[in-house]
């Protein structure tokens, strides 16, 4: 298995500098919020950011980790990669569902403002799950392979492109993109720390050992 290097996780950092920088869209004090950034944009679910797009890149997602991480195997070397990529996926979500319960943060759409929190569960803004179950895919993918292929970092466009759709939704803030861009990053990262996946040891053999190895 590929080691992992230490230039890969401040890699992350500064894609999540990046996003903090470049889509924030005003000066801060224009903004509210927990880092006075969260500001509403203008609605527009046109061309690439209508929500079949954005769908579109979720299910993909999903589908091309589960099916591959099936296909390849553990034993193989990108297989044990989208394995990773599922602990993470899985751990982010349970994270954000948590998070979304905690924080009953309103959605810009609710007219509510950025400052409206603890307005109940059923108010799920905070943080952005699309946006975290990207990042939790694209981080053991860049950890694993950045270090010998940089190119692998043009994956960080994935989470940037569903924050920027979601926050031009009206479905989420700037914070909530950030804050889910990080939980997938640290739980992508988390996932790395460990020789056999998590979610490999509890699936049975057969399930794991990789559908093209019987053909």
């Amino acid at each position: 298995m590929r080691t992992i290097e230490d230039r890969a996780l401040p890699g992350c950092q500064q894609a999540l500098l990046a996003l903090a920088l470049g889509l924030c869209g005003v000066p801060a004090l224009a903004g509210g919020g927990p880092l006075g950034i969260d500001h509403k944009l203008a609605f527009d679910q046109s061309g690439i950011w209508a929500r079949r797009n954005q769908e579109a890149v979720e299910y993909g997602v999903v589908i091309f980790e589960l099916a591959g991480a099936v296909w390849l195997g553990n034993d193989d070397e990108f297989g044990h990669t989208l394995w990773q990529a599922i602990d993470a996926s899985a751990v982010s979500a349970v994270a954000v569902e948590a998070f979304k319960v905690a924080t009953g943060r309103p959605r810009p759409e609710s007219g509510e403002g950025p400052d409206a929190w603890f307005k109940g569960s059923g108010n799920r803004s905070f943080p952005s799950g699309e946006v975290a179950l990207q990042a939790s895919f694209i981080t053991p993918i860049i950890i694993n392979y950045a270090p010998q292929n940089p190119w692998v970092w043009a994956l960080e466009v994935l989470p940037l492109y569903d924050g920027m759709a979601r926050m031009k939704s009206q479905a989420h803030w700037q914070t909530d993109v950030l804050a889910g861009w990080a939980i997938g990053t640290l739980t992508g990262y988390w996932a790395t720390q460990y020789e056999t996946p998590f979610s490999v040891r509890i699936l049975p053999h057969g399930l794991t050992v990789g559908y093209s190895k019987k053909f």
